[in-house]
Order: structure tokens, then C-alpha cells, then sequence
């Protein structure tokens, strides 16, 4: 029998082993054509929004990509502009062999929409380029909207001159939601691949004809497990991920104040003049505002929050990173969650579970 893929992840099908990507009983196999094959871990998540475990490990996904330098193609790079440190792939150049890079910044539909696109592209672009990425092009887009789509597609024949195309990005990052939007508006494909919240959906290369002698290909994104949506538990994913645009929370904080984002990060504000924190993170996550004499109390007595990391029993479990603020507004990222805009002369203190990356930059807004 000639090998089969599951059209949601691009996984092969067996069924040998259920704990392996591409299971799907015997049974299941009987009375159905090669292009309506879904493994069964696609068909729980389409069908019962349930995740099955699937191994896939830093090595798999470094062997798939590795394929991409291999290749003349054109590479386009989707980012997410609500959790653009996150969504970074470290080394993403010399991993695709310095083929041409599209980039995507995704997700426009998060932001404030009185931020103009203009602006938004010209701040990727500084970012990018500290990463060494020099793209034929940006375009700011929002997958979920299909907002820029004629423009991207007609891009993407521009830019690809008759080669094969290659998706990439971080887990969480749009890539599926991109190409189903695609196929909906362009192709008479009707079945899409896999699309979920949970991380490590697609498991392997999932290979869509553009033509008779070129295709599209999604790629395996890289779990971050720096980003705080790698440490929640399932169910608490869609309060921390924003499903819509975010209304910015304003704090104008006096020293020995603090912010709490649920139970997840503390943002004290330990000296310094008064500042102003613009808070910009999912309206389902609940910040509250305390003096810092009562922030570890609170914490640990009331226990009122909706999330938590199972490792972090106590707020001193939590790792701590210092930041001096001169006066120049600046971002304050937790990556996996949200962001801060930072206007205040002063030093603040963040609270985190151990292993999530805390960073300052260009401020985006």
C-alpha cells in the first residue's frame, strides 16, 4: 500500500502504535479515499475538541525544516504580533539555507485598531533585522480575518516565481489558520488541515498542489517552552490567548505598588517616580492592583485566581527578573502572555514562573 498522510497534521498513517503521530485503527481505514484520511488524534481535536498526545520531538522538527535548505523555494515566515519575542524561530536563516522570506505579521486583529499598519510594519522590520532577517517583503495581516489576503496572494506568485512555497513559524502562531483561509478563498479544496489552540498541531510537511509542478507546504511549528502558554494547563489556553482585540487597562502606579495577571506574573513597582503602566494582555485574564506590602499575602492566602503553574505553590516559587526604567516608554514582555507599555523613571521587579522569558523593547503601541 502506497504511503498514506492524514490531510489535518501531515502525519503518516499507521496503525501500529496509538501513542505515535498518524494512529488510526484498521477498521477505520476500510471504505475510505487516500484524501479523506484523518488520524484519529485530527479527528478528536476537529470533532471533540480533545488533544491526544502526539510525540514530536526538537530533533523531528529540526530534521523537517532542514528539508527547506535543501530546497530553491520561497519561505514564508508567519510572526505573531501579540507575542512577537515568542514567536521568533532562533537561527531561522541558517535553518531555510538563505532562501527568499515573506513575512506574515499575524494576528493584526489583536491590536488596537487605531495603530496604523504602516507603523506596525516598519516595527517588525527593525526586529527582524536583529535577527539578521532581511525579507523581500512584510505584510500585516490577521489569519483569523483574512485581512491583506489578495495582497499576500499576490505576493506570494511575485515572490515565489514558480517555485514551491514553505509556511513556517512557532506552535500558536496562525500558520494553519493562514493556509485553511487560503484554500478557502483561492483553491476548491474542501477539507482543511487541523487547527486548534493546543500547541504541535501540525506533525509533519503537509503538502497542498499549487499547480502541476509546484506546492504549498505547512510546516511543524517549534513549541516555545519559554512562552507561558507551554506551561498552563489545557483548558486555561483560550483565557490567556485573546480571542479578539485587546482593550488596553491604564495604571498610574506610585512606588511600592503592585500588578498582579491573575495567578501567573507580578509586576511590583519598587522605587521610582510616578508612571504610567499600560496593560495589554486577553480581557479574560483578571489583573488586580495591590500595595506591595500586601502583594505576597495576597497571593498566598486567598489563592482567588483562576490559573496557576503546578510547580508554583508559593510566590516565592517564582523566578525574578530587575528592570531600570529611565523615563523612555518601553515594552515589558512576558512572553506567552502579554505585554506592558512602561512610561516611569524607576525600578520594577516581575515575577514569573522559572523558565519564561521576560524582556524589554521598541515599544509596539
Amino acid at each position: 500500500m502506497s504511503e498514506l498522510r492524514c490531510y489535518g497534521c501531515g502525519a503518516i498513517i499507521q496503525s501500529d502504535d496509538p501513542k505515535k503521530p498518524g494512529y488510526l485503527p484498521k477498521k477505520a481505514l476500510e471504505n475510505r479515499s487516500e484524501d479523506e484520511i484523518l488520524c484519529q488524534r485530527c479527528f478528536k481535536l476537529q470533532h471533540y475538541h480533545t488533544k491526544m498526545e502526539a510525540r514530536l520531538t526538537r530533533d523531528d522538527f529540526l530534521r523537517i525544516i532542514s528539508k527547506i535548505g535543501e530546497e530553491d523555494c520561497l519561505v514564508v515566515y508567519l510572526v505573531d504580533l501579540f507575542d512577537f519575542e515568542g514567536s521568533r524561530i532562533p537561527g531561522l536563516m541558517r535553518h531555510i539555507g538563505y532562501n527568499d522570506v515573506f513575512v506574515l505579521a499575524n494576528k493584526r486583529d489583536l491590536l488596537p485598531s487605531s495603530l496604523k499598519d504602516h507603523r506596525i510594519m516598519m516595527w517588525v522590520r527593525r526586529q527582524l533585522k536583529q535577527d539578521g532577517i532581511k525579507p523581500v517583503d512584510v505584510v500585516v495581516t490577521s489569519g483569523k480575518k483574512s485581512y491583506n489576503f489578495d495582497e499576500i496572494f499576490e505576493k506570494i506568485e511575485e515572490y515565489r516565481k514558480g517555485r514551491d512555497v514553505y509556511v513556517v513559524g512557532m506552535t500558536n502562531v496562525g500558520k494553519s489558520t493562514f493556509i485553511n483561509s487560503l484554500l478557502k478563498h483561492y483553491t476548491d479544496i474542501d477539507s482543511g488541515i487541523t487547527t486548534s489552540e493546543f500547541p504541535g498541531t501540525t506533525l509533519d510537511l503537509i503538502k497542498i498542489p499549487f499547480d502541476e509542478h509546484s506546492s504549498l507546504y505547512d510546516t511543524p511549528g517549534i513549541i516555545n517552552e519559554h512562552q507561558m502558554t507551554s506551561r498552563v494547563d489545557e483548558k486555561d489556553l483560550k483565557i490567556i490567548m485573546p480571542q479578539g482585540e485587546v482593550r488596553p487597562v491604564t495604571f498610574q502606579l506610585n512606588d511600592q505598588q503592585a500588578i498582579y495577571m491573575d495567578g501567573l506574573a507580578r509586576m511590583d513597582y519598587v522605587k521610582g517616580n510616578k508612571g504610567s503602566f499600560i496593560c495589554y494582555f486577553s480581557k479574560r485574564l483578571k489583573l488586580h492592583r495591590t500595595k506591595l506590602e500586601n502583594a505576597d499575602g495576597l497571593y498566598n492566602r486567598h489563592k482567588t485566581f483562576t490559573l496557576s503553574c503546578d510547580d508554583i505553590q508559593d510566590i516565592k516559587d517564582m523566578k525574578t527578573y530587575s528592570f531600570t526604567f529611565d523615563g523612555t516608554k518601553k515594552d515589558l514582555v512576558i512572553s506567552g502572555l502579554g505585554f506592558i507599555s512602561v512610561k516611569a523613571k524607576g525600578q520594577v521587579i516581575v515575577h514569573v514562573p522559572e523558565g519564561i522569558d521576560v524582556v524589554l523593547r521598541e515599544p509596539l503601541v
